[in-house]
């Protein structure tokens, strides 16, 4: 069959279409937490976090400039803020009732809807990376404790003795939380409360993929062997073919409210933008149920929100461009991508 050239014209055009329908500029949006509170920050610990923000944001952006999948750039933005001690995550994790650090995480691919998650860990120095090797090479979704160290042992993830988690700051904030307890005060310390936040980031590829990952050390003065919303799929990360998202806050309610999931899928069903879908289920329905947090959301159009609740967030974006975009309090303006 032969084509005429107005044919084979039209076919090409077509096909250019396509190629350029199928560009899409890479994104990477990360958090540090929810519940930042300016009388707990000196200019030294603030000026640490805006650094560790920025590093994790190139990080990141390297993976996704090499064209690799958004998988890679929010598994490399994650480890940053995990070996940062500013951060409730990895080296910076809070302490439990019994003085110990439990480590949680989680990890979502939106192409494929795989995942994996790690819970209540003592020795792994980036629990991200045990949660995609729970996702890649093994047939489940989550893995807790001790099994969970055992599975990292097999896949060579580095392990760390424990004194490895401890700071001095995080120890001082168990230290109040147990005196306030034997005073008679609230069970859970809810002034601690406001500050266990977490890490997470949320990432667009070239190929127009998302995924979405969270880590984090739970709740000061924690106790039998709790695990909040960051490892849950669903709860505290979620990512689908239209929407990426990690949560902050406080997990009992992110549980509750499966808030993850419930932002992607009123972004699908309600078609609502990121910004919407985050302000209904992150600032109006966890403050009504009694909770406090924030989110970072994606959508695979390229816009991008971050809804939070508290006096601040730990916060920040990178395009192709590759220049961080970093932001840490409620009345610092982040303009984000597709406002």
């Amino acid at each position: 069959m032969k084509l005429t050239s107005a044919v084979m014209l039209g076919l090409a055009s077509l096909s250019s279409g396509a190629a350029a329908a199928a560009e899409v500029s890479p994104l990477l949006v990360i958090h540090g937490g929810a519940g930042v509170e300016r009388k707990d920050f000196s200019a030294a610990e603030e000026r640490a976090a805006r650094a560790a923000l920025t590093e994790a944001l190139r990080q990141g952006h390297q993976a996704l400039a090499a064209g690799k999948p958004a998988l890679d750039a929010v598994t490399a933005a994650i480890t940053v803020l995990e070996n940062d001690p500013t951060f409730n995550a990895g080296r910076g994790a809070v302490f439990t009732h019994d003085g110990k650090n439990e480590l949680d995480s989680s990890l979502m691919d939106g192409a494929t809807l795989r995942a994996g998650a790690v819970a209540g860990v003592h020795t792994v120095k980036n629990p991200i990376l045990l949660a995609r090797a729970v996702m890649e090479h093994s047939p489940h979704v989550m893995m807790v404790g001790q099994g969970a160290e055992m599975f990292a042992a097999e896949q060579k993830i580095e392990l760390v003795d424990p004194s490895y988690f401890r700071t001095e700051k995080r120890w001082e904030q168990l230290q109040r939380a147990l005196k306030e307890e034997a005073a008679g005060q609230a069970h859970v310390d809810l002034e601690t409360a406001k500050h266990f936040g977490t890490v997470g980031a949320v990432a667009l590829d070239s190929q127009g993929k998302l995924a979405a990952g969270t880590s984090t050390g739970g709740m000061t003065n924690k106790r039998y062997g709790r695990v909040g919303d960051s490892p849950i799929i669903g709860a505290g990360t979620y990512a689908t073919g239209n929407c990426a998202v990690s949560g902050t806050g406080w997990g009992e309610f992110y549980i509750r409210l499966a808030a993850a999931h419930e932002i992607c899928a009123r972004m699908q069903y309600l078609k609502e933008t990121p910004a919407q879908a985050g302000e209904e289920v992150i600032v109006k329905r966890v403050p009504a149920l009694g909770g406090d947090g924030g989110a970072i959301v994606l959508s695979a159009d390229g816009t991008a929100a971050t809804p939070f609740n508290t006096e601040g967030m730990y916060r920040g974006w990178i395009g192709a461009d590759g220049v961080p975009h970093v932001a840490i309090f409620a009345d610092e303006k982040l303009k984000m991508p597709g406002e």
